[in-house]
Order: C-alpha cells, then structure tokens, then sequence
C-alpha cells in the first residue's frame, strides 16, 4: 500500500474530518476514502479525542502511542488532553468541540487553505456544524448507525444533519432509499478497493502458509453480525476444510462462548488483526473467500469493504444474500442456510471457479470499483460545489499507476 502520494493539487481548500476513530494500520473506509482525497486537498483527520474520564490514562497513554506514517496532504491532529469529549454541561462539551476544530482550521490555513470543508462520518459529531465559519460540509453515510437488527427510523438528530449539511454521500442502494430524499444534494458512493494491494501477486503469508489447502477465508472485523452459528455447522459438516479467520475481535460479550467454542475445531483458524498494507496476500491464498453475514434489517444496509478486496484478488466468493452484493450475483455466489452454503463452496472449489475466465471477470468487477475513481469523484464534487478548478489530467494519471500496478 502506497502512503507517498503526491502533494495536494489544490491549497485554496482544506478538509477537517471528523471520524469515530483513529489514524492506524487497520485501516476504515475513512482510512482509504481521504488518504486519497488529500492527493486533491489538505487533510486534517482528528483522532476521536478519549471521553473525560480516560482523558488522564489518555495523557499517560500519549507518551507510548506510536505514530503511524500519514500521507503526504494529511496530517493527523491528537486532540490535546484538556479537550476530551464531554456529554455535560453542554455549555463546555460544545467549547471543547469547537476548540478541536479551531485547531484543526489554523492547521489548515496554516497551509494556505482558504476555503474548510467539514467532512462528518457519524451523527455524533453534528453539532460541528455549528461550531466554526466553513465554506461546505459533508455527511458521509457509510453504515446503518443504531446498529438495530431490527428497522428503526431515522432519528431526529440524524435527520436533521441529513438535512442541514451541504452534501451527502451514502454507500449502498438500501440506504440511498431509506436516507437519501432528506438532502437534493445527495450521490451514491460505494464502497471501493486498493486494487492493486489485492490484485498484485505475492507470496503466500507466513502465518498462513502452514495450514492446509482447501482454505476457506474471511478476512475482517470477527463480530456479532456474522452468522456463527452457521459457521460452526459447516465447520462441523467439513472437517476436510481449513476455515480461516484474519482479523481483529471487537468486544462482544455476546460471541464470547460461540467464538471459544468454534476456535476449538481443529480445521478453524484465527489468525488476529493484520495491518492493512498486509491483508491483499490473504485472499489471495484462500481457496474460498466467504461474507457469512446474518441477513437482518443491519446487514441490508452494509456494503462489505472487502466485496471488491475479494474479488481484487481473483479467487472466489461465496456470501449471504445481503442487498448490495445481489447486483454482483455474476461474480459472487449467493446462499442461505447450511445446504447452500456447503453447496455453494463446494461449486467455487471447482476447477471451473478457478479459471483464468472466472477470475479475470472478478478483478474486471473489482477494478472498476478502484479507490481512484470514487475518491476522484468526490474530489470533483467538493471542486465544483466550491467553484474551485482541478486539473482534467489528475484523473487519468492515477489510473494509468493504479493499472501499472497491477500489471
């Protein structure tokens, strides 16, 4: 993964994102989305700053925290310790806010930048629209955020951010539909792929190298929205399949039992978090790679970052019938229940599934899906929306690298 990018074309606009979380190796769609646009424009991403109670071991935290290389165009701002973020009174949580954010615009003017975007990626941060003079803000929709299983309606405070900020970007056709009449000034911008991080050859990982082929592989998050008890069927059903699990748990006591219980089969693998400059070698040495979600009224709303990384990698792709990857039932199989799956994964063991045919149709999908293109677009909308001119040719060189880099 390339982090030396050239510098921003534009310092007459500068963007403060506003994120739930903090510049690292394992890397969001944030992550990818503005490392990329600060190739356009300068960026400030703010670490989400501790809550007042953490804010001391947070302090203490500061002396060992390990600075992770940023591109060029990006800077990271680590709020200081005297600005944690408040709930009450609202008086100081709102001083706090806005102090954070004064800081990150000097940054930015600091550089030259005339013009601030405000680049908001949840709900909680929207009172940021109050806080300080800006020239365009965004709301960037890229999950269903009451996390409900069941559906729930647009909360007011979300609704009236859709509403207020001057542009809205939104992630998949189901949200498009639930949320995307609140603001005329509304795209659709799907999630995307390094492609060349996933398509570009590369030894198997030495992790991964030891265990045994059929090898069927997931590679994000380990959480409660995937179907474990589904997992635990066929990993049960097929001891003749290696199933292995790259990434990270998030705390949730509710899979303690199944994730202890599923770990003690001899053919299941977790092989923990990888930084994200790492991950394009996993797929790629999966036999099967696998988006075991439980179909609710949460997934419908998803669109799986790692859709386009599997498919990067050529190998083939079995997930649940969630509704953004049904327009891609060319290139990804779909299955419900434990019959199907095991059909399924069956079928994409074929010889047939692992042709030069089959898996140049993948990475045609997954290349038209490049971070290049969506973050040009969104580039061009921040210019125009703004009246600022980027040059015409930008585009056309980044997608001349991303294919040498891929050849």
């Amino acid at each position: 993964m390339n982090t030396n990018l050239r510098q921003p074309r534009s310092d007459k606009v500068g963007v403060i994102a506003l994120v739930p979380d903090q510049w690292d190796p394992q890397w969001q769609v944030r992550h990818h989305l503005l490392s990329r646009l600060a190739r356009y424009f300068p960026v400030v991403w703010i670490n989400c700053p501790p809550r007042w109670r953490q804010a001391v071991p947070a302090l203490w935290r500061r002396h060992t925290l390990v600075n992770y290389p940023s591109p060029a165009g990006l800077q990271v701002y680590q709020p200081e310790f005297w600005l944690p973020r408040l709930g009450r009174p609202a008086c100081l949580a709102r001083l706090t806010s806005q102090t954070r954010l004064r800081r990150a615009a000097d940054r930015l003017r600091a550089t030259g930048c005339a013009k601030v975007v405000l680049y908001i990626w949840r709900p909680e941060f929207a009172d940021a629209v109050d806080g300080i003079p800006y020239d365009l803000s965004i709301y960037h929709v890229d999950d269903e955020y009451s996390f409900s299983t069941t559906e729930v309606e647009v909360s007011s405070k979300e609704r009236s951010l859709l509403e207020s900020v001057g542009q809205v970007f939104i992630h998949s056709v189901a949200m498009m539909a639930k949320k995307g009449s609140f603001n005329p000034n509304t795209e659709f911008i799907p999630n995307g792929v390094d492609y060349s991080l996933y398509a570009t050859p590369v030894p198997d990982p030495e992790d991964l190298r030891p265990i045994p082929h059929p090898r069927i592989g997931y590679v994000g998050y380990l959480k409660k929205m995937l179907d474990w008890p589904l997992l635990l069927e066929l990993s049960a059903a097929h001891p003749e399949w290696s199933f292995v699990f790259v990434g990270p748990t998030r705390e949730n006591h509710e899979i303690d039992d199944i994730l202890k219980q599923i770990s003690q089969r001899p053919n299941v693998y977790f092989l923990g978090g990888k930084p994200t400059e790492r991950l394009g070698g996993y797929p790629q040495h999966f036999d099967v790679c696998i988006m075991p979600y439980q179909p609710d009224d949460y997934t419908k709303y998803i669109y799986p970052l790692k859709m386009h990384e599997y498919l990067a990698s050529g190998a083939p792709v079995v997930s649940a019938p969630i509704r953004s990857v049904q327009e891609f039932g060319n290139v990804v199989a779909l299955a419900s229940g434990s019959d199907q799956w095991s059909r399924a994964i069956g079928d994409a063991l074929s010889a047939d599934q692992h042709s030069p045919r089959r898996r140049t149709l993948r990475q045609t999908v997954a290349r038209e899906h490049d971070w290049e293109a969506i973050v040009d677009k969104i580039a061009r909308i921040i210019a125009h929306r703004l009246g600022v001119q980027l040059p015409n040719s930008l585009n056309s060189e980044l997608v001349v690298e991303r294919n040498n880099a891929g050849d």
